[in-house]
């Protein structure tokens, strides 16, 4: 039963925090770049919860990123514990993530395998 609580409870501190990343107005995180919160995972009892943070910019501009979520890890927390109504917040440690730029080279090469379906229909035409 544990379990499904962490599961819901992870979700709902992702969707909190990517709500609260736009208030926030420390530069590394509000510096117009694509920050997104890739996952949570809470441990089962709740005292602990990883979040991993990625960037479109690359692995770098994450870890930047990171220092300044770390640094607003107070203002999170007490977010956090206003809106679920919780006693005691997750300590939170947050993670650089370089799933966003992975998935654009992924993207990037199989848009060069496979021929644009516009090509095609040009070539139909002539």
């Amino acid at each position: 039963m544990a379990s499904h609580r962490a599961g819901r409870m992870s979700e709902d501190i992702k969707r909190i925090i990517s709500g609260f990343m736009r208030e926030l107005k420390d530069p590394r995180i509000n510096g117009g770049n694509m920050l997104t919160v890739v996952r949570c995972d809470v441990a089962r009892d709740g005292s602990f919860c990883r979040v991993y943070i990625s960037s479109f910019e690359g692995l770098d501009r994450a870890k930047e990123a990171v220092k300044g979520f770390q640094s607003a890890s107070g203002l999170i927390k007490r977010e956090i514990s206003n809106v679920l109504g919780l006693r005691k917040c997750p300590e939170l440690k947050f993670v650089a993530d370089d799933s966003i730029e992975h998935s654009a080279q992924i993207s990037k090469r199989l848009k060069e395998l496979v021929p644009d379906e516009s090509e095609e229909e040009q070539e139909g035409n002539e």
